[in-house]
């Protein structure tokens, strides 16, 4: 018997193609969904996209520089152009489905040389506005550019859905910092005044994303509390926000979610973290992937986490937090040789 295997996206490596065999070779009956690797100029996840905004003729640099927490780079924000209404922003191409397009004819290249089995999909990751809106544009333009971005984000789902069979394919949502440091700290933001006005307008915001995903593709959540230069932008108390979005997700989305993913970070191995699994109500048909596989404590202390989840959860896949973009591409053979072992029930 053996647990899931989950990967969040990316991976350091040349190509979409080398992922695909590497990955395939070394995890494939533990997996479902395979992603691409975000390769590239796509390694740090949504910092690939800033030439939208600085090209929008609609926008122009604010002169200020936003970090998520005091230990990570700095990224230029952006507000609107004097005479220019934030309908006037278009976001016309976030180009995921062009290059969700050239990496689904990558793997089947990869299944027809026996590289990654059959019935694996292509995972896509999409990132809502909230996430990349939060980087790149000041506080006060935020709610009101949050629906145009969406509404792209919604023509790539249209795009990858008439290009790439159902069967073939899963999307994903990442669900990251810009919604879990803001409800844990609780301040007030663009998004609602309190805690509670937050949790609804993400949920709300999410759902209505999840319902435009066809219901033959597979729908997936990452759940991220962050992850530049290998700090979150706060430490999870414990995992109870992650819970109470997952129940909220599964009682309102007009389809099935595939899989939720919550990460565990390295020094939780503690009862207190994992409590709140006792009242996570997913559907039969989701799959939870719990994000505890680390590097730097390897095999003992993924195993160390695995049995404390097991007090509150049996049923779990195995993964990282985040992706292993932001790693030393000599720890990438090693971190997969953890999931295969750990993976062993």
């Amino acid at each position: 018997m053996s647990r899931p295997v989950y990967l969040v996206g990316s991976v350091p490596m040349a190509d979409a193609g080398e992922v695909f065999r590497t990955i395939g070779g070394k995890l494939g009956s533990h997996l479902r969904w395979l992603p691409d690797g975000e390769t590239g100029e796509r390694l740090d996840w949504i910092t690939w996209l800033e030439p939208i905004f600085r090209d929008d003729p609609a926008l122009m640099p604010s002169g200020k520089l936003f970090r998520v927490h005091d230990g990570a780079d700095p990224h230029v924000r952006y507000t609107l152009r004097p005479g220019k209404k934030p309908s006037d922003v278009t976001f016309a191409n976030l180009f995921y489905a062009d290059k969700a397009i050239q990496s689904y004819a990558a793997l089947r290249e990869a299944k027809r040389d026996g590289a990654v089995p059959a019935h694996v999909k292509l995972q896509v990751d999409l990132v809502p506005a909230h996430s990349v809106l939060w980087l790149y544009v000041e506080d006060d333009l935020q709610a009101a550019l949050d629906p145009i971005y969406n509404a792209a984000v919604k023509r790539e789902i249209d795009k990858i859905a008439a290009a790439i069979p159902a069967s073939d394919v899963a999307i994903q949502l990442d669900v990251a910092s810009a919604v879990f440091a803001r409800l844990q700290r609780g301040q007030a933001s663009s998004y609602g005044a309190t805690k509670s006005d937050m949790q609804a307008r993400f949920a709300d915001i999410l759902i209505d994303l999840a319902g435009h995903v066809p219901a033959g593709i597979d729908l997936l959540f990452h759940f991220c509390y962050g992850d530049a230069n290998h700090k979150h932008v706060v430490e999870p108390t414990d995992m109870g926000d992650m819970v109470d979005l997952a129940n909220e997700l599964t009682r309102r989305v007009p389809r099935p979610i595939q899989l939720i993913h919550m990460p565990v970070p390295r020094d939780r191995s503690d009862d207190a973290y994992f409590e709140p699994l006792r009242r996570l109500a997913l559907s039969a048909k989701t799959l939870l992937v719990l994000g505890l596989v680390h590097h730097t404590d390897g095999l003992d202390g993924t195993r160390r986490r695995m049995a404390t989840a097991q007090r509150y959860r049996r049923d779990f896949g195995i993964g990282t937090e985040c992706g292993f973009g932001r790693r030393r591409v000599e720890t990438i053979p090693e971190l997969i040789d953890i999931h295969a072992k750990a993976a062993e029930v």
